[in-house]
């Protein structure tokens, strides 16, 4: 036990006949970490991109609510009718009445010869 413990500290395994094995797990390894680092950096990246875009997309939500609601305000008669008071446009008293237009039908050329 003593032996295998000293041997492991002073690393005999790397400079040994049958280092070779070693030394190409040893680099695997080395590999998969580097990946997996570059994994977990890239997931992180895309958690921040995307915490990002959901508070973009609340604020842009309450500022669409809020537009909206101006737009209700702006477009309600009451307001337009101070709006026009002010350039000395007043609402009418007497309510609007709808007009009718009759179109009279085109006659044929065959109809209008026999009249």
């Amino acid at each position: 036990m003593k032996g295998g413990v000293l041997n492991l500290l002073k690393a005999k395994y790397l400079i040994d006949e049958g280092s070779m094995k070693n030394w190409r797990f040893i680099v695997f390894l080395v590999l998969v970490c580097m990946l997996m680092i570059a994994n977990t950096h890239n997931y992180e990246q895309k958690n921040y991109r995307i915490k990002e875009l959901e508070t973009e997309v609340k604020e842009l939500r309450s500022e669409f609510v809020d537009v909206r609601s101006e737009l209700m305000e702006l477009k309600m008669e009451s307001t337009v009718s101070k709006k026009m008071e002010e350039r000395n446009i007043f609402p009418a008293s007497v309510p609007p009445k709808k007009i009718k237009v009759i179109k009279e039908e085109e006659k044929g050329f065959f109809e209008s010869l026999w009249q």
